[in-house]
């Protein structure tokens, strides 16, 4: 009988507690869930790849996973202090063995949270430019304009000068025109073809202008803005439609601009 006793006893001790720690683990399951499918929610509100949104929904579910079964284990009375500082031991030495890693991703993390460019923008930095097709927690890949692919690490970028030129860009040229020229003449042709261009556009609006009286040649300004996509093709198309406008006006040139358009 005291044996029968003793295990009855045993059984209802921790028994219990058995029970108590999975009812725990279950609601914790149960909320880790809710907890995935909110951050999922929330998640799709905001310009991020599918890969990137998967992967901060798991850490959401397993953080909360894990909580809660370190009460189920407290519960069952396993010391839970020593266990922290074993998993904190492990994870010093794993951490110092993937610092660039780690350091990747919390970089990742920073730049879709703060968010200094999105997909499709263009941007410049680190010596490089280009337009952004991919944001992953380790790398971020740019398409340079002679379409060759940049990938760059995402810690070489936090706490960088970047320039980002967003989804449109200013193309810069200029023509130079001989004194004689009827600047009226010659600056209402040039901006009829910026105007009449498909892919330039209309808001900002573009700037021409004189910008320099120098010798032997007055340089006209042509600054329209224009989508990253097309920027290549409307800087070529802009500078063949404004010279052969300006021929066909017989628009005097220098005789060093004639000599370079030959």
């Amino acid at each position: 009988m005291n044996v029968m006793d003793t295990l009855t006893q045993y059984a209802l001790q921790y028994g219990l507690q058995a029970a108590v720690a999975l009812g725990i683990f279950i609601a914790g399951s149960i909320a880790s869930r809710g907890a995935g499918n909110f951050a999922q929610q929330a998640l799709e509100k905001q310009t991020l790849d599918p890969p990137v949104r998967m992967l901060l929904v798991r850490i959401v579910k397993i953080v909360v996973l894990l909580f809660t079964a370190m009460i189920a284990l407290q519960t069952l009375g396993v010391p839970i202090a020593p266990l922290i500082a074993g998993v904190g031991v492990a994870g010093v030495g794993i951490g110092l063995a993937l610092q660039g890693v780690l350091s990747n991703v919390m970089a990742g993390l920073s730049i879709i949270f703060s968010k200094p460019y999105k997909v499709g923008e263009h941007i410049s930095l680190l010596g490089v430019h280009g337009d952004v097709v991919v944001i992953d927690i380790f790398t971020t890949t740019l398409v340079h304009p002679d379409r060759s692919r940049v990938i760059i690490p995402n810690r070489k970028i936090v706490g960088e000068i970047l320039h980002n030129f967003g989804t449109i860009r200013q193309i810069h040229l200029t023509v130079d025109v001989a004194y004689r020229t009827d600047l009226d003449q010659a600056l209402a042709i040039v901006r009829e073809v910026v105007a009449t261009h498909p892919h330039v556009l209309k808001d900002p609006a573009p700037s021409i202008g004189v910008s320099n009286l120098g010798h032997p040649a007055i340089t006209i300004a042509v600054e329209p803005w224009t989508a990253v996509a097309h920027y290549a093709n409307t800087q070529g198309e802009l500078n063949k439609a404004i010279l052969e406008r300006l021929r066909a006006a017989q628009i005097e040139f220098p005789p060093s601009f004639l000599s370079a358009a030959r």
